[in-house]
């Protein structure tokens, strides 16, 4: 759940999707340009993500990448990867779970990283090359249209991006596509526990922040079993306090109340055999 300025404010109704793209675009160019950490257990009044990956993990991959770390959860966690897995990431910024991923399939595995920002791209690409990652890859695209082809990744993960789409069914649809049967879907994401206070919808700081564009709890996974996924479960889920909101999100006079209104859920699902 990424926090930034909210520069790209706009309460002007149903945002657009060329809005939405705009605005994830420019905050997350600005978070690949940024150089502090929002995964240090020191930054909790700063980030969503401090507290999430273990301290081994952390002190195994580049500091770059954790520089440019916006997530809001651990997909590596519920993922069960293994040595010589093809995993991909939907949404992988700077790298960090890239990086992590490329730990587990080991040499013998491949992890490719897919996102939209350019900045984060190439940020993500010299991270590789600077440490000597031979099995990672990171390719410009919308995760709307993944560009790898179909069948063949064992496991897809994401972390708090699906929910900044405009057309999250077809990212499901995508990722459901570029999976082998019988392989796997695991990402952490943000829903919504109830429904979202009308103030928000046309905020995009809100919507660039993870917020205004997540769904409730039930339409996510739904979603996901619309593009074909079985056994579809909520495996762990976090309540953001209203203290936490109020830090990534403005306010405006009617001061909705936040309270059990967002989570970071781990969410799972199978592509049949």
């Amino acid at each position: 759940m990424a926090k930034d300025k909210a520069e790209d404010r706009c309460t002007c109704g149903t945002p657009s999707e060329d809005d939405v793209r705009k605005a994830v675009r420019e905050r997350y160019t600005r978070v690949a340009l940024r150089d502090s950490s929002c995964c240090g257990s020191d930054s909790e009044s700063k980030c969503g993500c401090s507290g999430i990956y273990p301290s081994a993990d952390l002190v195994s991959i580049p500091s770059e990448a954790q520089t440019a770390s916006a997530g809001c959860g651990n997909p590596m966690a519920i993922a069960e990867l293994r040595p010589g897995m093809m995993v991909v990431d939907l949404g992988s910024g700077g790298g960090i779970d890239v990086f992590l991923a490329s730990k587990m399939v080991g040499p013998s595995g491949k992890v490719f990283g897919i996102d939209a920002t350019p900045e984060m791209i190439f940020r993500a690409r010299k991270t590789a090359k600077d440490n000597d990652f031979a099995n990672v890859e990171f390719r410009l695209g919308e995760i709307e249209h993944i560009p790898l082809e179909s069948d063949t990744a064992d496991v897809v993960i994401s972390n708090c991006v699906v929910n900044l789409s405009p057309d999250k069914d077809q990212v499901f649809r995508e990722a459901f596509r570029i999976l082998k049967p019988g392989g796997g879907l695991a990402v952490s994401d943000v829903v919504l526990l109830r429904e979202l206070p009308e103030e928000f919808r046309g905020d995009m700081s809100a919507w660039s922040a993870c917020f205004s564009g997540a769904l409730l709890e039930e339409e996510y996974l739904a979603s996901i079993s619309r593009a074909g996924f079985v056994d579809v479960q909520v495996v762990g889920k976090e309540v953001y306090s209203e203290e936490l909101l109020e830090g990534y999100i403005s306010r405006n006079e009617k001061k909705s109340d936040l309270s059990s209104l967002v989570a970071s859920a781990k969410v799972t699902g199978v592509k049949p055999n």
